[in-house]
C-alpha cells in the first residue's frame, strides 16, 4: 500500500514538473493585463516612431512611457527577461545576462493636468545604470506592481544589438502567380568577417519582420544559398510577405479642432466620446499612395502643452461597413496597429450591430497620431495569422518598412545572440537606420 502511494506520487511529481519544463519552452508574447493601463510607448529616445533597439553596453537609449486611469500613483517596477530568436526564455539565470539589479522601481510619474480625464503617466529611460543587459539577443520587458513579477500589468518586446555581420536586403515581386500582385518578397545576403559557421542550420537563424509586427515575423533557420563567407536567403515561402495598402490615418492631435477623419466630439462625457467616421472595406479598390507611419502611432498635441501628462484621452468609436451581411460570418474582425499593441483579443475584436448592419469597436485613446487597419480571423482557426486580404487589400507596390534580425548561436552556448541588424523600405530596398 505504502509503495503504490509512493508511486502515485512520484508520477504527479513527474506529470508537475514536465508541465512546468514544457511551459518554460513556450514564446513569450507582448500582453497587456491591467484593465487600467493606456497609451503604451517604447522607442528609441527622440524618435517615437522608432522600434526599441539597444546596442550591446549602451544606456539610456530607450525611452518607456505609459498611463494608468487610476488616480493614485502605484508601484511599479520593471525587469527583464533574455530570450532567444523564437522568444522562449533562456535557461539561464537573471545574473547572467543583468548587470545590477534584477527589478528597478518606475520612480518618474506625473498627475495628468489641465485635462478632463484623470490619469498618472510614468515614464522611464532605459536601461537605468544599476539594471543594464549584459548580452545581445531579445528581451521581454516585463512591467509588475509592487516588485511581485505575478502582477503583471503589460510586457514588451526590446532588441539588445552587438553587430557583427553585414546584411545587404533586397526587395522582389514573387514568382508564384498567385502572389505575384499581391506580395512581397525579401532577399537577404548575410556575410561574416569574423566568425566562422560550421554548422549554418544550427549556429544561424534570421528572422524577417514587416512594420515592426511580431505575429507574421519570419524564422528562418536554413540559408538558401552559401557562397564562402556569404549567407543568402531568398526562399519563395519564408521570405514572402502579404504586402497590404497603405494604413488608415486618425488625426487625434486635437479634440477641439476636429479633423476630416472624425465625425463628431461628445464633450459632456468623462472622458470625451469621439465617433470616427465610417470605414468602409478597401479591397476592391485601386492602390493610392499616401505618406503614413506602417502602423506606428505618436503621441502629440496641437496645443501649446507638454504631451505626455497634459493630453486628453477619449473614448474612440471605430465604425466598419461590410458590403454584405454574410460577408465576415466567418471571420472575427480587429481593429489592428500600434495603439492596439498588436492585440487580438476582446477589447479589439469588432462587434455586430445588427440594427445599424454594422461592426463597432470602441478604444481608448490619447492625443496623437495613429495608423491603423482591420484584420480577419476565421472564427474555426482563432491562432491562424491576421489577414488584411477581405477588409484592405493587398497590392505588391504598397510601401512597408522592413527589418531583418541575424542570430548566432556559438557551439556551447545556452542563448542566441543578436549579432546584426537591417531596416530598410519596399520602396527603395536600402537599408535604411532609424
Amino acid at each position: 500500500m505504502k509503495m503504490m502511494r509512493f508511486q502515485k506520487w512520484y508520477l504527479l511529481a513527474l506529470q508537475l514538473v514536465a508541465c512546468s519544463l514544457l511551459q518554460a519552452q513556450l514564446p513569450l508574447k507582448e500582453e497587456l493585463r491591467s484593465q487600467t493601463i493606456s497609451s503604451i510607448k517604447l522607442y528609441k529616445v527622440g524618435n517615437q516612431e522608432a522600434y526599441p533597439v539597444l546596442p550591446l553596453n549602451q544606456q539610456a537609449g530607450i525611452e518607456l512611457h505609459f498611463d494608468d486611469m487610476q488616480q493614485s500613483s502605484r508601484n511599479y517596477y520593471y525587469t527583464y527577461v533574455l530570450c532567444n530568436a523564437d522568444w522562449t526564455p533562456v535557461n539561464l539565470s537573471s545574473m547572467d545576462y543583468i548587470r545590477g539589479f534584477s527589478q528597478v522601481r518606475i520612480n518618474q510619474y506625473r498627475f495628468s493636468t489641465g485635462t478632463q480625464s484623470r490619469y498618472v503617466h510614468y515614464q522611464a529611460t532605459l536601461p537605468a545604470s544599476n539594471c543594464v543587459p549584459s548580452r545581445s539577443g531579445n528581451y521581454m520587458l516585463k512591467v509588475f506592481e509592487n516588485s511581485d513579477t505575478s502582477k503583471l500589468a503589460f510586457s514588451k518586446k526590446i532588441l539588445v544589438v552587438d553587430n557583427k555581420a553585414t546584411i545587404a536586403t533586397a526587395m522582389q515581386q514573387p514568382f508564384a502567380q498567385d502572389k505575384y500582385l499581391t506580395h512581397q518578397k525579401v532577399k537577404v545576403n548575410v556575410t561574416f568577417k569574423n566568425i566562422d559557421i560550421l554548422n549554418p542550420a544550427r549556429e544561424l537563424k534570421i528572422v524577417v519582420m514587416q512594420n515592426n509586427r511580431w505575429d507574421n515575423a519570419r524564422l528562418i533557420s536554413n540559408p538558401t544559398f552559401i557562397s564562402g563567407k556569404v549567407y543568402e536567403y531568398s526562399d519563395e515561402n519564408n521570405m514572402v510577405f502579404e504586402a497590404g495598402k497603405e494604413w488608415r490615418w486618425l488625426d487625434l492631435r486635437s479634440f477641439r479642432l476636429q479633423s476630416d477623419r472624425v465625425a463628431s466630439v461628445n464633450y459632456n462625457k468623462t472622458p470625451y466620446e469621439v465617433f470616427v467616421r465610417p470605414d468602409t472595406i478597401r479591397s476592391p479598390a485601386r492602390y493610392f499612395y499616401y505618406s503614413d507611419i506602417d502602423g506606428r502611432y505618436a503621441i502629440a498635441n496641437h496645443e501649446p502643452v507638454n504631451p505626455w501628462w497634459q493630453s486628453d484621452i477619449a473614448r474612440v468609436h471605430f465604425t466598419f461597413l461590410p458590403r454584405t451581411p454574410e460577408m465576415f460570418t466567418n471571420q472575427d474582425i480587429y481593429l489592428f496597429g500600434e495603439m492596439t499593441q498588436y492585440q487580438l483579443n476582446n477589447s479589439t475584436r469588432l462587434q455586430w450591430n445588427e440594427s445599424m448592419g454594422v461592426y463597432e469597436t470602441t478604444y481608448m485613446l490619447k492625443n496623437g497620431y495613429y495608423n491603423y487597419c482591420y484584420v480577419t480571423v476565421p472564427k474555426n482557426n482563432p491562432n491562424a495569422e491576421p489577414s488584411i486580404r477581405l477588409t484592405e487589400g493587398s497590392m505588391w507596390e504598397t510601401e512597408n518598412d522592413y527589418r531583418v534580425l541575424v542570430y548566432y548561436t556559438s557551439f556551447g552556448s545556452r542563448s542566441d545572440e543578436l549579432i546584426g541588424i537591417a531596416e530598410f523600405n519596399s520602396l527603395n530596398a536600402l537599408n535604411i537606420i532609424r
